[in-house]
């Protein structure tokens, strides 16, 4: 029997409400396909199954709140038979017995000096730093589930709790109903502030920079658009999240996940977009296989990511797998952004506003135009020197374009 639970959607994530189940018991069910709409705080996301199998059961129904790591439904695996559902029996009859005489009360005895309470269980270990913030926050310390050593409740708990406690008491969603965009807003903004606090709290960063120029890019990228129709023009973006791809897989270390004390190197390098939404707040759904796709491809899967993330209707593999992420607040007039690793990666590239500057070439003054181009890293998964290879290996990649389109 295979359990299909609820996947986690990002590190600032504790739980989803189930809003539509797209199968049901008996359904053939494939690799990859889409079984239920789930709502977050960011968007209503469509979760992908990703084992193969026949739908057993349904075990959450729709409209109900679970915690990340519930079992939804269950599956048959291929070949296997569906496991008989236990019929309820009747309870059986009490034999019939003389009533007994009630019995004289006594009084209890006190519980001895220094002996533990009656109700069975150890004592929960809070950490009183946890205990302040608790209070701080208002939440319930006794209601908190304790992810340290032996059930310890810590710091981080006492901000996930926070994070999925509702600002009011408010009526139970109907199945179907969708939060209303102050509701969303507000639950986003808590979601960011915790998983950003545990990013500034846990990951030693360290941060590089460095301006590079896009004259032969955008020239290149120039006369290729104009061999094209409008709809088939492919933005300056799409060339820097194509670089930063390529030098992600050549410089490992900064492609992957920093799990239980240890770097796990990614697979593949699926690249995080860094998208604001129009009521506030952002997301940064991963577009897959960066290095592997052309331009083309990149700016269609772009531009269909963006509609979706500001439509609220995202895929969970989207959500759960980008390897890196880039953010780019060129279109805000800033020259440079510095960001926030987005745990439990180990690195998030940033770009400014492309500009014309004053530079100094072959010893000469010339006015060309720039982009500053920004590195956040782990220090627990790489060092400086590495970083500043990796930030030079994008500028060479910008500096010769028609490599990208390959």
């Amino acid at each position: 029997m295979i359990e299909f639970k609820m996947p986690s959607l990002g590190s600032d994530m504790d739980e989803g409400t189930l809003n539509e189940w797209l199968v049901k018991p008996g359904d053939k069910v494939t690799r990859g396909q889409v079984v239920a709409i789930v709502e977050t705080t960011k968007a209503a996301v469509e979760v992908e199954c990703w084992q193969e199998g026949i739908v057993d059961e349904l075990v959450v129904p729709v409209g109900e709140t679970v915690q990340v790591g519930t079992t939804l439904a269950t599956l048959t695996a291929p070949g296997e038979q569906a496991e008989e559902k236990p019929r309820p029996r009747p309870a059986a009859k009490a034999a019939a017995k003389p009533a007994a005489a009630p019995a004289t009360p006594r009084p209890a005895a006190p519980p001895a000096p220094g002996a533990p309470p009656a109700a069975p269980g150890r004592r929960r270990w809070v950490s009183p730093a946890a205990r302040r913030l608790a209070t701080s926050l208002g939440v319930d310390i006794d209601a908190v589930s304790g992810t340290g050593p032996q059930g310890a409740v810590t710091i981080n708990d006492v901000e996930h709790a926070a994070a999925a406690k509702p600002a009011a008491p408010k009526p139970v969603a109907q199945p179907g109903t969708k939060p209303t965009a102050a509701d969303r807003a507000q639950q986003m903004r808590k979601s960011i502030a915790a998983a950003m606090s545990r990013s500034k709290r846990e990951i030693p960063h360290y941060y590089l920079a460095e301006e590079i120029m896009l004259e032969k890019s955008l020239s290149w990228l120039t006369t290729r658009n104009a061999q094209r129709s409008i709809d088939e023009r492919v933005l300056p973006a799409v060339l820097l999240l194509k670089a930063v791809g390529v030098a992600a897989q050549r410089f490992g270390e900064f492609n992957g996940f920093w799990r239980e004390d240890g770097f796990e190197p990614a697979n593949g390098v699926h690249v995080g977009v860094g998208i604001s939404l129009r009521g506030g707040g952002l997301v940064a759904p991963a577009i897959h296989d960066v290095p592997e796709k052309k331009l083309d491809e990149l700016m269609d899967d772009l531009t269909d990511l963006v509609a979706r993330a500001r439509s609220f209707s995202l895929r969970s593999s989207e959500m759960s797998d980008p390897t890196i992420t880039v953010t780019n607040l060129g279109d805000q007039g800033v020259d440079a952004v510095f960001g926030v690793i987005y745990p439990p990666q180990v690195a998030i590239v940033g770009f400014g506003q492309p500009a014309e500057r004053v530079c100094v070439i072959d010893g000469g003054i010339r006015v060309v135009t720039t982009v500053q181009a920004t590195l956040a890293a782990d220090h627990r998964a790489s060092d400086g020197h590495r970083g500043a290879l990796f930030l030079a290996a994008i500028n060479e990649l910008l500096q010769q374009p028609d490599l990208l389109e390959k």
